[in-house]
């Protein structure tokens, strides 16, 4: 199997696992250990813990068409159960670790795009529909085929661009990296903190985790990542004691009085299939689908190359091993979400913390899945690991996927700049999705140009072409009427 050019790495001890689950998971096959997964699968979920908090945030934070809200602890609770029980049958189903949960942006859609135009249950009903449908272009093998159609050093530019854009959003979510408000009328959109520089205890608990990460990781230190999120929560917890801290964010480091909550399951089942189409009309929904679609399917692509390619699990051709059960069960991963009204639930690309902590099958995937299993019940004392303990492990992550740049040909204009667009798009747009589409677009206009046009895959075309519609979408609308 190809290896990823990682500099990096966690040489650890002789790999193997324990009998039956070595040969199950193919542990010691794919040189890890039951240790490392252990290590991995710890590493992923607390570096994604953090949606048990935002999702009830985001979604309850909306109403819908006539006024109604979702209750956060009922959203709490269905953001855990469907990251734990998806992340489990990833991890058995497609023996790779990469873990499930409600997709950042396609809640945000669902929340303030989707909602307002319908109930809440027409809105859940209209991402369950979204999951069919990539579960249908999945059986029918279209979405393996225009994964297995893309050029391999553009899927090379999605890892690398993904570990630009994972490493923007550590920034962003420790307060690194802030965006200036539109009142200082500014063309400068970041800037350093808060303020145009750095202040308050929060800051320093990520600089030094940051620090400590990196000098962990070219130590060689078994369980570096996770080591440091784990320091770094405790000094975090100290501080926060210790001093008057209001700018920790969404996830404050408190020691919680009560341990243990019961989980509320109220809003399971709570979606209504087709109820969309009577309340938006058929062609707003049918937009409003392909926009869903568009967004699950590619973001899922680029999760699950990134995620495979650093893992050292593709293959010469840059294929992914049971990518076929890989997509199928992201794809049910968006049914669970929309039908237990966590919106749409899909890859994360915060599993590239588990994969940097030495992760290389679904094992690691049981014990982030259990670890969401708990949260149902311990969530208190599990999300108290402020972003400024987590983000480092992504700041880490970011550069352990950047070390695959030098396996593009930067002297091939033709793939040099649809290489460049898609890592360069990614992290200025804040979306994988725009990435990818910016890189298909001009690569088959460069192809095109320079009279190579049939040396593109069809599939490649298509998809180009349906980018050119997402891109363009208000025009689309506008010309066909549709608000």
């Amino acid at each position: 199997m190809a290896r990823s050019s990682s500099p990096v790495r966690d040489s650890g001890t002789r790999p193997g696992g324990a009998g039956g689950l070595d040969r199950f998971f193919h542990i010691s096959a794919r040189g890890s250990s039951l240790g490392r997964e252990a290590r991995g699968g710890l590493a992923t979920f607390f570096t994604m813990a953090y949606i048990l908090v935002l999702n009830p945030i985001i979604l309850s934070g909306a109403k819908d068409k006539y006024g109604h809200q979702l209750d956060a602890a009922e959203l709490a609770t269905a953001t855990a159960l469907v990251a734990a029980v998806m992340t489990l049958i990833m991890g058995v189903g497609g023996n790779l670790p990469l873990a499930l949960a409600a997709g950042l942006g396609l809640n945000v859609v669902v929340a303030y795009q989707i909602a307002p135009m319908m109930s809440w249950a027409d809105a859940m009903g209209l991402v369950v529909l979204e999951g069919l449908l990539i579960c249908l272009l999945v059986v029918t093998g279209l979405r393996e085929a225009v994964m297995h159609a893309i050029p391999q050093p553009l899927k090379v530019a999605i890892s690398v661009g993904i570990g630009l854009f994972i490493a923007f959003i550590g920034f962003v979510d420790a307060g690194f990296v802030t965006r200036i408000p539109d009142a200082a009328e500014t063309t400068v959109p970041v800037q350093l903190g808060g303020s145009g520089e750095l202040s308050g205890w929060p800051a320093l608990v990520f600089c030094l985790g940051v620090l400590l990460t990196v000098s962990l990781l070219v130590r060689r230190v078994k369980g570096a990542i996770l080591l440091s999120i784990v320091v770094m929560t405790a000094l975090a917890v100290l501080i926060n004691e210790a001093a008057t801290v209001d700018n920790w964010g969404l996830t404050r480091p408190t020691v919680p009085s009560d341990v243990v909550a019961a989980p509320d399951f109220g809003l399971l089942g709570d979606f209504s299939l087709f109820g969309a189409f009577g309340e938006a009309g058929a062609l707003t929904v049918v937009l409003l689908l392909f926009t869903l679609v568009l967004s699950d399917f590619f973001d899922t692509m680029g999760t699950v190359v990134a995620i495979s390619t650093e893992a050292g699990l593709v293959d010469q051709d840059g294929r992914v091993p049971n990518l076929g059960r890989v997509l199928l069960i992201d794809g049910a991963a968006a049914v669970a979400g929309g039908a237990a009204s966590a919106s749409s639930s899909t890859s994360y690309i915060e599993s590239a913390a588990g994969v940097g902590e030495g992760a290389r099958t679904g094992f690691a995937n049981l014990v982030t899945g259990g670890m969401f299993g708990l949260a149902l019940f311990l969530t208190p004392l599990l999300t108290i690991v402020p972003m400024q303990a987590a983000a480092p492990a992504l700041i880490a992550v970011g550069f352990l996927m950047m070390a695959q740049v030098g396996r593009i040909d930067w002297q091939q204009p033709e793939i040099a700049v649809p290489a460049f667009l898609t890592i360069a798009v990614m992290p200025f747009t804040y979306s994988i999705t725009n990435g990818i589409g910016a890189g298909f677009v001009s690569f088959v206009v460069l192809k095109a140009v320079l009279g190579k046009a049939r040396s593109v895959h069809w599939l490649l075309w298509a998809t180009a072409a349906l980018f050119v519609v997402y891109f363009a979408i208000d025009p689309v609308k506008q010309v066909l009427g549709v608000d």
